[in-house]
């Protein structure tokens, strides 16, 4: 868990929302280190000093042209130019496959800002600043009983224990060094586990793996740390 204040930036093409997010963020005694509109000058704000978390919106609008930005290609950018960045997506869109995206894209956590609180914002920076994955809950399967639930609870109660000590970490969002040093494996090891439950659970990758996991009810460690 971060002991330094948490260092948020904002993509945000609503200026009244984007400023309502500053002031919710430094008055709880987070640092806002960039804002901004548009993915460019967001990224430009970068080189002085990164985030910990980017709150990101996905259809950016601009008053100077019609063109519209996503924000999904910040997304791709921090994943790949500044790793130790935690996205975290606001937006008005509910779509699963669209959610499914940002996830792939690189983003940790997806919030529906048209039923989100303050509070909700704030629990949700924490929690990704922390090193956890915040999965919608309305895209959790419930807790009721249906063949696609029952074939998946069989599938976890095949899975050895060791193997469901990694499935929990990697839904927290770790990577394969951090499982190993955190298990007392090698990263070989991880890596066969890590293989063994795509198979066993019938996944492509480590997001719907991490979805499988939430689906099923496991904990997800409060201090896992990702990359």
């Amino acid at each position: 868990m971060p002991t330094e204040r948490i260092r948020v930036g904002i993509l945000e093409d609503q200026r009244v929302f984007r400023e309502s997010l500053i002031a919710l963020f430094e008055s709880s005694g987070m640092e806002v280190v960039a804002r901004g509109a548009d993915v460019e000058g967001f990224l430009a704000q970068l080189q002085q000093q990164a985030p910990d978390v980017a709150i990101v919106d996905l259809r950016l609008e601009r008053s100077d042209t019609e063109e519209v930005g996503n924000g999904l290609e910040l997304v791709e950018k921090l994943r790949d130019q500044y790793p130790n960045t935690r996205s975290l997506v606001l937006s008005a869109f509910r779509d699963m496959p669209l959610v499914e995206r940002c996830f792939q894209a690189g983003a940790v956590g997806y919030l529906c800002k048209l039923n989100v609180g303050c509070d909700e914002v704030l629990a949700a920076v924490e929690q990704v600043a922390r090193g956890e994955w915040l999965v919608p809950p309305e895209f959790v399967v419930p807790a009721t009983r249906s063949p696609e639930r029952d074939a998946r609870a069989a599938l976890l109660g095949r899975i050895t224990e060791r193997e469901r000590e990694v499935l929990t970490l990697v839904a927290a969002g770790t990577d394969n060094l951090q499982i190993s040093a955190r298990l007392g494996i090698t990263e070989r090891t991880v890596k066969a586990h890590v293989s063994n439950l795509y198979r066993k659970l019938g996944v492509q990758n480590r997001v719907e793996m991490a979805m499988v996991a939430c689906q099923l009810g496991l904990a997800r460690p409060a201090d896992a740390q990702h990359a």
